[in-house]
């Protein structure tokens, strides 16, 4: 390893991922075991997804980390066992040009600093610790020169947090228990990639950008404890859940996939309920937005849309085509309208098309939305201001790895973030 001051960095960008069969439980805290397999989707990273760059120089005294533009603590055990597990497999890196090099032995006692940026809401409900471990996990693999393969890596990011392990592939990615102590065998798997069903729009609607309550950490901790329910569907009802999501995104079924993911995500937020204390992590706008999904489905005769929460009250809504997407945000935006002094821009963020292909232009458009057919006026009442804003997207592919430096949020002469 050369001696003098030198700084090498690497940026990665790394999408969320929405579960559509359910990981709620812990079979072991510390490895972040699961209790059953789940399914996600990956959503397009132009519009949900997490940035990071990752420095390592001989200058840097300590690990050091900032998120969002706020320096956090690494002394969290998940951040530790992350770091452990990637510099206990470090090659050997050259960097020719730079005129560095570092051997394997020097990872362990190099230091590191981290900036990591999400753009959409933290803690919220969306799946921001799933993006940003995996992330995490990816560009160190990167900057350390790590010859694992993805679904190995997913193994690393996991004891990060749970869901980050299937944010390592794009398209449906299955997070597979594994049965082994030592979690060896809990890794995931891409399903399809995301060409495969492209048809599939999805809408988010941010219900609430806010902190939620109860952590998915301590949520799962007291159902493992305290719910019946939970046992039953981990034992009973996932594994059967499982074939049949495989089958239906093999197949393009979306009858059968959006029957298996409205039902998984009721009975997810059943098994809140038959916690002790009991988790609230839906609201009444959630609870609307259901019930206004089901009234649709059920006068069409088939699905047109299936929905999703996790673990929080936002509402992912996934659409069997963009054709049905337009329709989706028209009764959305007639249910749910901005306030007067909320710019369009900004309540309808992500793919902005579907809202040109929906016809809407501004407030005067959201004002002559029609009442859809299927609700007779005494249900028609209009909740605004109850919805933060939504976001238009699609499954999108995995981790990238970004080589443009004015992405970067660390400087790269000093390795501090840019703005500091």
């Amino acid at each position: 390893m050369a001696a003098e001051k030198w700084v090498l960095m690497v940026t990665a960008q790394t999408p969320t991922n929405i579960a559509v069969i359910k990981y709620w439980g812990k079979r072991d805290e510390t490895l972040i075991l699961p209790v059953n397999d789940s399914i996600s989707v990956t959503l397009d990273p132009d519009h949900l997804c997490t940035t990071t760059t990752v420095a390592v120089s001989p200058s840097f005294d300590q690990d050091r980390m900032w998120l969002n533009g706020k320096e956090i603590s690494l002394g969290g055990g998940r951040y530790q066992n992350c770091l452990k597990e990637i510099r206990s497999r470090a090659c050997d890196v050259e960097d020719k040009e730079k005129g560095i090099k570092i051997e394997k032995k020097d990872w362990q006692k190099l230091h590191l600093h981290i900036a990591s940026f999400n753009n959409f809401p933290t803690a919220a409900g969306l799946a921001s610790s799933a993006a940003g471990f995996a992330c995490l996990v990816f560009s160190l693999a990167k900057l350390m020169n790590l010859k694992e393969n993805q679904s190995q890596l997913s193994a690393i990011a996991r004891q990060g947090s749970g869901s980050a392990c299937r944010s390592l592939f794009g398209g449906f990615v299955k997070w597979i228990m594994g049965k082994e102590g030592n979690g060896s065998d809990s890794l995931a798997v891409q399903l399809v990639d995301e060409e495969h069903w492209n048809d599939l729009v999805i809408i988010i609607a941010v219900v609430s950008s806010r902190q939620k309550e109860t952590s998915s950490t301590t949520g799962m901790r007291e159902s493992v404890e305290t719910s019946l329910l939970l046992q039953h569907r981990a034992k009973e009802v996932v594994p059967k859940r499982i074939v049949q999501m495989e089958e239906a995104i093999q197949n393009h079924d979306f009858s059968s996939f959006a029957q298996l993911t409205c039902a998984d995500s009721n009975q997810f937020h059943a098994v809140c309920l038959d916690t002790s204390p009991p988790i609230f992590y839906m609201n009444d706008t959630s609870h609307r937005i259901i019930s206004y999904v089901e009234r649709w489905n059920r006068s069409v005769g088939s699905p047109q849309v299936a929905y999703t929460f996790d673990a929080g009250p936002n509402a992912v809504l996934i659409a069997r085509n963009r054709k049905i997407a337009t329709e989706l945000l028209q009764r959305l935006l007639f249910f749910f309208p901005p306030n007067s002094e909320t710019d369009l821009n900004s309540y309808v963020l992500g793919d902005k098309s579907i809202l040109r292909d929906a016809g809407i232009d501004g407030m005067k458009d959201i004002e002559a939305l029609p009442l859809p057919p299927e609700i007779n006026n005494i249900s028609a009442q209009k909740y605004s201001g109850d919805v933060n804003y939504f976001i238009c997207t699609r499954p999108g592919g995995g981790p990238v790895l970004l080589s443009d430096d004015s992405k970067a949020l660390l400087n790269p002469k000093s390795g501090l973030p840019k703005e500091a």
